[in-house]
Order: structure tokens, then sequence, then C-alpha cells
């Protein structure tokens, strides 16, 4: 076989030029590395991962405020579903249920209800978006019944994500 002859501009990837070719050119372990094959540091490496660690954070935070208003925006939408109803029942029944027979009045009849013509629920009535109970009062301290979420902490009162979802 006839050796190939490479031009000068050929051996510009090989790092000491045509001498480390022809030097190596039978076992291309030994050949120092190309310049256009040269790996990253790890420099380079470190800052890359530092930038996606940064953009990671802003990026969650951002998603875990969207979160906590997509449950309060929950909330205030169940609320509102459960006062429809209320307004049902108290159209049937002629009164709101009372504070023992609660929200399950709109899916299980109550004792002693005549007119009751439910369930007014489709589904089983859930609790908040936080996992707690909806706490409904009548007579209610703002209207004729209150229906509220005690927020992510479950107590009343508080701010943020702790604040109390109301109907009124």
């Amino acid at each position: 076989m006839g050796q190939k002859h490479m031009a000068a501009a050929d051996y510009a990837d090989y790092a000491d030029g045509p001498q480390d070719y022809r030097r190596n050119r039978r076992n291309p372990r030994l050949c120092k590395f190309r310049r256009s094959e040269a790996g990253i540091t790890l420099i380079e490496l470190l800052v890359v991962m530092v930038i996606i660690a940064l953009f990671a954070t802003i990026v969650g935070s951002r998603v875990g405020r969207s979160v906590d208003k997509a449950k309060h925006v929950a909330a205030k939408s169940q609320i509102s579903e459960y006062e429809s109803m209320l307004d049902q029942f108290k159209l049937d029944v002629g009164r709101y249920p009372t504070n023992e027979e609660g929200l399950q009045a709109l899916r299980v009849r109550p004792a002693n209800v005549p007119n009751w013509d439910g369930p007014y629920s489709k589904k089983d009535l859930q609790p908040d978006p936080w996992g707690h109970p909806y706490v409904y009062r009548f007579p209610g301290m703002h209207s004729d019944f209150d229906l509220l979420s005690f927020g992510a902490d479950g107590q009343e009162g508080g701010d943020g994500d702790n604040a109390d979802i109301v109907s009124w």
C-alpha cells in the first residue's frame, strides 16, 4: 500500500503538527488529543451546573407560588359550588342545614326532613385543597350561613397561604 500524503492544513488538528501524526499514525491511542476533540474542563462543567441550579431555583420558587395561588382559587371555587348546593337545599327543604347536619346533609338525607330532594352533589364532598374539612356555621355571623376554609395551616386567621378563604 502506498502512503497517503497529507497537506500541511490537514495536520492542523494534531497538537504537534506533522511530527505528531507521523509518530503515532499506526497507534491512534498514543496520539495527543486533537484540538477539536479536547473535552470540557471541570471548571466549565461546574459553571454550567451552577447556572442550571440557579435556573431551577428561580423556576421552582415561581411554580411554588403558582401552586399556592391555585389552591386559594380552588378553595374559592369549591366554596361557591357548596353555596349553590346549600341554596338548592334551602329551596327544597325551606331552611339551610343545621350545624349538626352540616354539609353532609347535601349528600345524605337528614332525619325528619320531608322535602329533601338530594343528593345535591354527584360526588362525595371534598376537603379543602390542604386536606382540611370546610367549616360550616348556621346561622352565620356574616350571612345566613358561613362557609370557610382555614387555609394551609388549618387554623382560624392568618396571612398569605394561611389566610382564611370565606364565603362572605
